[in-house]
């Protein structure tokens, strides 16, 4: 087993760690399948919480170790990840500056005034916007490049923070997690979570796999089908993996259901809203109708088709995202 000390990378303290970890007790007997665990990353307590503060502590560390004044970064309309990046830069004292794509066709009106949209704004970040399609990575630093030439000292972070630096934060979860399996003496046979930009199931693959754990890590996919998905993640564990000096993880060890994604990124299926609303009435934890909502809608459905069975033990990592909620306010009555 290969030991990490993450104390050689700067890192600053955004999170509530470590997060929770219970069981589904209410959802694990409806579903009449196997005992379903939850890892709480969406009370990780920055900006109503969610999986980003872990990946925030080492990109700001990063960032304020290289002199940095103004955080930039890039996500969709109602990114979870703009929102937290706007309030690590308040704690710090940073500016932050974000470009929002719009990802999602024929949205309503309020979807770009609720939600994350208008938490980053009282957050103090700065907005703008740009249509669907572009290489928003390039568009993110073609602005911190106009803002060098400004004066200022910006510091870019990848959509999702999804970088070798931001994966960091969920290597830094895979030893919480060991941690708290030894404590309460349980062992897992599957982690299940939503992947998206690729920063948190790199991490979790990363450390998981660096501590010789044995757990599988399978990521529902919101976005791409299961082959670029893969690619990507596999592409971010050996970067992570490099800089961590961890060897022989195996482009085998990504898992990836694609069978969730519907029509789209942040286009919720039946099953997405089924799940938010299921986990709100029998457990009262709210999911989000990007991320979270899928990734369980995944597992309930495959603990209905009889792929996970009574006598295992499934723990489901949630990322946050519930602010989200606001601006799929009328999906969700009209399900309801």
């Amino acid at each position: 087993m290969f030991k990490m000390d993450l104390s050689v990378f700067p890192q600053v303290n955004l999170c509530h760690c470590p997060t929770p970890l219970e069981p589904l007790e209410r959802l694990s007997k409806i579903l009449g399948g196997p005992e379903i665990w939850i890892k709480r990353d969406d009370c990780t307590g920055l900006s109503t919480g969610g999986n980003k503060a872990r990946k925030l502590e080492f990109l700001v560390g990063d960032a304020l170790n290289k002199g940095a004044d103004t955080l930039v970064t890039q996500g969709a309309v109602q990114s979870n990840h703009a929102r937290q990046t706007a309030a690590a830069a308040a704690k710090f004292g940073l500016k932050c500056h974000i470009i929002l794509e719009r990802r999602i066709p024929d949205t309503h009106e309020a979807y770009e005034i609720t939600g994350n949209v208008f938490l980053n704004k009282l957050l103090g970040a700065t907005i703008e916007y740009r249509e669907s399609g572009l290489d928003m990575n390039a568009e993110g630093k073609a602005v911190s490049r106009k803002l060098s030439e400004f004066g200022s000292k910006p510091y870019f972070i990848p959509g999702g923070g999804s970088n070798s630096v931001g994966a960091l934060g969920y290597v830094n979860c895979a030893m919480e997690l060991i941690s708290q399996f030894k404590t309460k003496s349980i062992q897992f046979d599957y982690l299940i979570h939503a992947t998206g930009s690729t920063g948190t199931q790199a991490g979790l693959v990363s450390g998981l796999e660096g501590l010789d754990s044995g757990l599988p890590v399978l990521g529902i996919s919101v976005r791409q089908n299961s082959e670029k998905q893969i690619d990507a993640v596999w592409k971010l564990v050996k970067e992570t993996s490099e800089i961590l000096k961890i060897k022989d993880i195996q482009r085998e060890k990504i898992l990836v259901d694609d069978r969730y994604v519907g029509k789209g990124y942040a286009i919720p299926t039946d099953g997405t809203i089924e799940a938010i609303t299921l986990l709100a009435q029998t457990e009262g934890i709210l999911l989000d109708p990007v991320y979270s909502g899928k990734g369980m809608a995944g597992l309930i459905d495959m603990v209905r088709n009889g792929d996970f069975k009574k006598g295992e033990k499934i723990l489901f990592l949630h990322t946050g995202g519930s602010a989200a909620l606001f601006a799929y306010e009328q999906e969700l009555i009209n399900y309801s």
